[in-house]
Protein backbone atom coordinates (compact mmCIF):
# COMPACT_ATOMS: atom_id res chain seq x y z
CA UNK A 1 0.00 0.00 0.00
CA UNK A 2 1.53 3.26 -1.04
CA UNK A 3 -0.90 5.49 0.83
CA UNK A 4 1.03 5.06 4.08
CA UNK A 5 -1.74 2.97 5.61
CA UNK A 6 -1.28 -0.54 6.94
CA UNK A 7 -3.86 -3.29 7.14
CA UNK A 8 -4.76 -4.78 10.48
CA UNK A 9 -4.50 -8.54 10.85
CA UNK A 10 -7.16 -10.37 8.86
CA UNK A 11 -7.69 -7.56 6.32
CA UNK A 12 -9.65 -5.29 8.65
CA UNK A 13 -9.79 -1.50 8.37
CA UNK A 14 -6.64 0.38 7.38
CA UNK A 15 -4.65 2.06 10.15
CA UNK A 16 -2.37 5.07 9.67
CA UNK A 17 1.34 4.64 10.42
CA UNK A 18 2.77 6.90 13.13
CA UNK A 19 4.61 9.99 11.95
CA UNK A 20 8.20 10.77 12.87
CA UNK A 21 9.30 14.19 14.07
CA UNK A 22 10.40 14.71 10.47
CA UNK A 23 6.72 14.52 9.48
CA UNK A 24 6.76 11.39 7.32
CA UNK A 25 5.07 8.07 8.00
CA UNK A 26 7.48 5.52 9.38
CA UNK A 27 7.68 2.20 11.17
CA UNK A 28 10.31 3.28 13.70
CA UNK A 29 11.50 6.47 15.32
CA UNK A 30 14.37 8.41 13.79
CA UNK A 31 16.58 11.17 15.10
CA UNK A 32 15.48 14.74 14.45
CA UNK A 33 18.95 15.44 13.07
CA UNK A 34 22.22 13.56 13.03
CA UNK A 35 25.56 15.35 13.16
CA UNK A 36 27.45 13.99 10.15
CA UNK A 37 30.82 14.01 11.96
CA UNK A 38 29.40 12.11 14.94
CA UNK A 39 27.74 9.57 12.64
CA UNK A 40 30.96 9.01 10.67
CA UNK A 41 33.01 8.61 13.85
CA UNK A 42 30.44 6.23 15.35
CA UNK A 43 30.36 4.05 12.24
CA UNK A 44 34.17 3.90 12.22
CA UNK A 45 34.24 2.99 15.93
CA UNK A 46 31.54 0.34 15.46
CA UNK A 47 33.49 -1.29 12.61
CA UNK A 48 36.56 -1.36 14.86
CA UNK A 49 34.50 -2.81 17.73
CA UNK A 50 33.13 -5.47 15.40
CA UNK A 51 36.71 -6.51 14.66
CA UNK A 52 37.58 -6.45 18.36
CA UNK A 53 34.67 -8.76 19.16
CA UNK A 54 35.72 -11.19 16.42
CA UNK A 55 39.22 -11.10 17.90
CA UNK A 56 37.83 -11.82 21.36
CA UNK A 57 35.94 -14.80 19.99
CA UNK A 58 39.12 -16.14 18.42
CA UNK A 59 41.09 -15.57 21.63
CA UNK A 60 38.55 -17.52 23.69
CA UNK A 61 38.38 -20.24 21.06
CA UNK A 62 42.19 -20.54 21.10
CA UNK A 63 42.31 -20.71 24.93
CA UNK A 64 44.43 -17.56 25.15
CA UNK A 65 45.65 -16.33 28.53
CA UNK A 66 42.65 -14.95 30.47
CA UNK A 67 44.24 -11.60 31.45
CA UNK A 68 45.03 -10.93 27.77
CA UNK A 69 41.37 -11.56 26.86
CA UNK A 70 40.19 -9.33 29.70
CA UNK A 71 42.38 -6.45 28.51
CA UNK A 72 40.88 -6.73 25.03
CA UNK A 73 37.38 -7.00 26.50
CA UNK A 74 37.93 -3.78 28.45
CA UNK A 75 39.07 -2.04 25.28
CA UNK A 76 35.90 -3.12 23.44
CA UNK A 77 33.70 -1.99 26.34
CA UNK A 78 35.36 1.42 26.43
CA UNK A 79 34.90 1.78 22.67
CA UNK A 80 31.18 1.02 23.10
CA UNK A 81 30.98 3.63 25.89
CA UNK A 82 32.51 6.18 23.52
CA UNK A 83 29.82 5.45 20.94
CA UNK A 84 27.20 5.83 23.67
CA UNK A 85 28.61 9.19 24.73
CA UNK A 86 28.61 10.45 21.16
CA UNK A 87 25.01 9.29 20.65
CA UNK A 88 23.97 10.98 23.89
CA UNK A 89 25.63 14.22 22.73
CA UNK A 90 23.79 14.07 19.42
CA UNK A 91 20.51 13.35 21.21
CA UNK A 92 20.99 16.34 23.51
CA UNK A 93 22.05 18.71 20.72
CA UNK A 94 19.27 17.83 18.34
CA UNK A 95 16.35 15.76 19.66
CA UNK A 96 16.08 17.23 23.16
CA UNK A 97 16.73 20.78 21.94
CA UNK A 98 14.12 20.37 19.20
CA UNK A 99 11.57 19.13 21.72
CA UNK A 100 12.17 22.04 24.11
CA UNK A 101 12.07 24.58 21.26
CA UNK A 102 8.75 23.18 20.02
CA UNK A 103 6.98 24.63 23.06
CA UNK A 104 4.95 21.43 23.48
CA UNK A 105 5.07 20.93 27.25
CA UNK A 106 3.87 17.31 27.16
CA UNK A 107 6.41 16.36 24.47
CA UNK A 108 9.17 18.15 26.38
CA UNK A 109 8.30 16.39 29.64
CA UNK A 110 8.31 13.03 27.82
CA UNK A 111 11.76 13.85 26.46
CA UNK A 112 13.01 14.79 29.93
CA UNK A 113 11.74 11.45 31.27
CA UNK A 114 13.39 9.64 28.38
CA UNK A 115 16.64 11.50 29.00
CA UNK A 116 16.60 10.66 32.71
CA UNK A 117 16.08 6.97 31.89
CA UNK A 118 18.91 7.09 29.34
CA UNK A 119 21.31 8.67 31.79
CA UNK A 120 20.64 6.04 34.45
CA UNK A 121 20.86 3.15 31.98
CA UNK A 122 23.99 4.55 30.33
CA UNK A 123 25.79 5.19 33.62
CA UNK A 124 25.69 1.54 34.76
Amino acid sequence: MKSGATRAKGGAAAKEKPHCDAGHACEERHAVAVDADIKTANLKRLRRIEGQVRGLYQMVEADRYCPDILVQLSAAQEALRQVGRALMTNHLKHCISHSVASGDEQKTNEMYDELTDLIFKHSR
